[in-house]
C-alpha cells in the first residue's frame, strides 16, 4: 500500500508518500517541505493572512501533482495551531477538498500529540519499550509534549499536551530588535518555563526527542549539514550545553549573517532563536543532559494510521 500525508502546520507545510511493506514498515518515497508561515500575524489578529494563504496554497498545488504522479492509494491531510486557532480558512480547505479529494482535518492539540509521539519514533532504535519516552515537537504555533512508551503496534501515553508556545508565536510576541535583545531573551525563556511548569518530571533513564524544524536545524547547524540531510540528522543525539552554544552564538547575530550560517534554513533563521529557548527550557524542566533527533513527525504517525488503523486508546 502507499499513502501520502500532508501536514499543513504553522511554519511549515511537509509531504510524505510512503509504502508499506509485507511487515507493516513503512519506508519513504517522497519527502518535501516548504516554509509557508501559515501563522503569520496569527497570534496578534486570529486570522489567518491572506497572502500566508496563498503561499500555502502554492505549497498545496505542488505537492498534488506529485501526489497523483505517485499513484497513491490513501491520502490524508491535516492542520494543526494556525488552523485551530484562526478564522479565515475555508478558501484553505476548501483547496484541500478540490486537489485531493479529501477533508482537511483539523487536528486537536491532544490529537496532534498522539500522532507526534507515534510518528517521531519511527525509525528510531531507542532501547527497551519499557523505558520512558519524551517526545516534543516545537511547531510555529504550537508545542506538543507527549510522555509515553511504545508498547505493541501503538503508545502508551501517561502525558499528551498541546501548548500555544511556538517558535512564530513567540517571536512576533516578544522579539522586536535585530538581534535580539537580552531583555527580549529573557521574556521568551520566563514565558516558556512558566509554560511548562506543568509538564510531568520523567522517569530515571528516560529519553528525550526533540522533532521538527526547530530540532533538525540545531542538529543542521550543530552537524555542518549542508545541504540538509535528514537521514543523518535522524537518530543523531544534541547535548543541552551544545544546544545553549548554538542558541547563544545565534542569538548573538543579525538576521542577515544568521541566514547565513552553514546549516540554517534562511527562511527559519528570523524564529530558530525563540524555538531553540523552548528546546532548552523543556530539557531544563526535565533536567535532560540530552535529546535524540527525529526528522519524523505528525506525517509518519498519520502515515501509519492509515496503513495499521488507529492505535489502541491508551
Amino acid at each position: 500500500m502507499r499513502v501520502a500525508t500532508i501536514d499543513i502546520g504553522t511554519n511549515t507545510t511537509l509531504l510524505l508518500v510512503a509504502e508499506c511493506d509485507s511487515d507493516g514498515t513503512l519506508f519513504p518515497i517522497l519527502e518535501r517541505a516548504t516554509i509557508t508561515r501559515l501563522g503569520q500575524g496569527v497570534d496578534r489578529h486570529r486570522r489567518l493572512a491572506p497572502e500566508a494563504i496563498a503561499r500555502t496554497v502554492a505549497s498545496l498545488d505542488e505537492f498534488a501533482a506529485l501526489v497523483t504522479k505517485a499513484g497513491v492509494d490513501r491520502v490524508a491531510v491535516v492542520g494543526t495551531s494556525a488552523m485551530r486557532d484562526a478564522a479565515g480558512g475555508e478558501s484553505l480547505r476548501a483547496h484541500v477538498r478540490s486537489s485531493f479529494g479529501v477533508d482537511a482535518q483539523v487536528l486537536s492539540g491532544q490529537e496532534e500529540a498522539r500522532l507526534t509521539f507515534r510518528g517521531a519514533l519511527s525509525g528510531l532504535s531507542l532501547g527497551h519499550r519499557s523505558t520512558e519516552i519524551a517526545v516534543f515537537d516545537i511547531g510555529g504555533g504550537s508545542t506538543e509534549v507527549v510522555v509515553g512508551q511504545m508498547s505493541g503496534p501503538g503508545p502508551l501515553l501517561r502525558f499528551a499536551e498541546s501548548f500555544d508556545i511556538g517558535s512564530v508565536r513567540l517571536t512576533e510576541r516578544f522579539v522586536a530588535h535585530d538581534p535580539p535583545s537580552a531583555v527580549e531573551l529573557d521574556a521568551i525563556k520566563r514565558f516558556a518555563v512558566d509554560t511548562f511548569r506543568g509538564v510531568p518530571a520523567l522517569e530515571p533513564g528516560a529519553t528525550s526527542v526533540g522533532v521538527a524544524g526547530t530540532v533538525t536545524t540545531l542538529a543542521a547547524v550543530g552537524l555542518g549539514l549542508v545541504p540538509y540531510d535528514g537521514a543523518r540528522a535522524h537518530g543523531s543525539v544534541l547535548g543541552r550545553g551544545e544546544i545553549r552554544a548554538t542558541v547563544d552564538r545565534l542569538a548573538a547575530l543579525d538576521l542577515a549573517s544568521r541566514r547565513n550560517v552553514p546549516g540554517m534554513e534562511p527562511k527559519r533563521a528570523d524564529v530558530i532563536v525563540a524555538g531553540g529557548i523552548v528546546a532548552l527550557a523543556l530539557l531544563e524542566r526535565w533536567n535532560a543532559p540530552a535529546l535524540v533527533v527525529s526528522d519524523r513527525g505528525v506525517r509518519w504517525g498519520l502515515a501509519e494510521e492509515l496503513v495499521l488503523g488507529p492505535a489502541r486508546p491508551d
